[in-house]
Formats: C-alpha cells, structure tokens, sequence
C-alpha cells in the first residue's frame, strides 16, 4: 500500500488562533529571531526567552486542533498504508485532533530540556532561569524545541520514510526553513507524487506537481477525501 509522509507548518496551526511567522502580524514581526530563537540570545538573555516561551506555552495549551489537523487523523486511521506526519511546529494540535507517532522535528512547547547534561522531561508551565534539571539539578533549563542554527530532530527517520513514500504532502509551510524545504526533492527522488497545500505559494512551489490554496480548514479535508474516495 501506498506510504504518505506529510509536512506541516505554522500555516496549519493558524486558524486555531497561533500566530504564523512570517505574515504580517507574524512572531518575528514582534520578536526578532535572534533574541529569542537561537542559542546565542538564549545565553544573552535567558529571561527574555523564557517569557517568550512560557506565553507560547500557555497559549498553545488554551488552542483548539481545526478541521485540518482532524482530517489528517483520519487519514491516519482510514488510509490502507502508513500515513507518517512530520510537523515543524511545536505545539500539540496534531495529537490533539487524533493523530498518532507524530515526528516533531522542532520539538515541542511541553518539553524541557537540560542545557548541561541533556536530560528531557515534562516542561511545567512556568519555567526561568532558576528552574533545576531533575537529573542534574543543575538551574539550566531550557524549552526543548530547536532554535535557528540547531539541527533539527529524527533527521535520519524522517529521510527514512521520505525514500519510501508514493506520496508527499506539505501543507502550510513557507518553503524558507531547511532542511524541510528541501523535503519535496528527496520525496520527489523516491518518485513520489507531490502536493503542497497552503493559503499562498511557498518558496519552493514549482517543485511540487499538484497545488492548493487556501484555508488549510478547507484545503486539507477535501484532499483527504479525495484520498480516500481514490480520487486523488
């Protein structure tokens, strides 16, 4: 049976209220990324990106998963082969809405992770500069989520399934952040056929053999349909 692998970006988070990137009104238009997404403004002001994360974390938490992440559950659940979902963001709306082993490359809001000794547990949902490592008891907490200039995780996996995959899908991604803007070529080297769905076209549109634009609400859950129904 035919595997799909799909990419999801901030585009698909979106519409349940969490701020995109890139757009007017986006993150970055209010925090520049170099204070508060790399490793270097972290070690500059560590209390600036702990309240930038710490409101990240509460308001990811309060956010509802939309029809885009529930039709792509289904999917999961109803498609006859493996439907592997490789998410950039760092939220947990994918789980939320039902989907299952979702690989998140960025990491994730919930997490923690010891910037001395490596060790990951469960993020509480205010951290600082005092918060322990509960192996180390070291106060170096940091979010686990991977800033610019970080490499990503499960790279290996990933790359794994996209050489095994008929179809791949990105969906709501600006196509400007690698290694998953060139995902489409390793997809596309494995023959699979390609779609990316997003409100605009990214910066890596033409390599994709079929586009969708849209609301990924209303974008997503046709594709799926048309999936399971054998008409895509």
């Amino acid at each position: 049976m035919e595997k799909i692998v799909i990419l999801t970006g901030a585009g698909i988070s979106a519409e349940s209220g969490l701020g995109t990137f890139r757009d007017k009104g986006g993150i970055w238009t209010k925090y520049p990324l170099e204070d508060v997404a790399t490793p270097e403004g972290f070690a500059r002001d560590p209390v600036l990106v702990h309240e930038f994360y710490n409101a990240r974390r509460v308001q990811a938490a309060a956010a509802a998963p939309n029809a885009a992440h529930q039709a792509l559950a289904r999917l999961q659940r109803d498609w006859p082969g493996e439907v592997v979902i490789v998410t950039q963001n760092v939220d947990a709306l994918h789980e939320a809405g039902g989907a299952r082993e979702v690989i998140h490359m960025h990491g994730t809001l919930a997490g923690a992770l010891c910037g001395a000794c490596g060790h990951r547990w469960q993020a509480p949902e205010v951290m600082n500069t005092k918060t322990p490592c509960p192996a180390c008891t070291r106060p170096a907490a940091r979010p686990d989520v991977v800033w610019f200039g970080e490499m990503p995780y499960f790279m290996d996996a990933i790359y794994d399934h996209l050489a095994g995959c008929s179809v791949f899908a990105a969906i709501g991604t600006s196509g400007q952040v690698y290694p998953a803007a060139a995902f489409v070529h390793e997809a596309i080297a494995a023959g699979a056929r390609t779609v990316e769905m997003n409100l605009e076209p990214s910066a890596v549109v033409s390599s994709f053999d079929e586009t969708r634009f849209g609301p990924a609400s209303r974008i997503v859950p046709d594709w799926v349909d048309r999936l399971l129904e054998g008409r895509a």
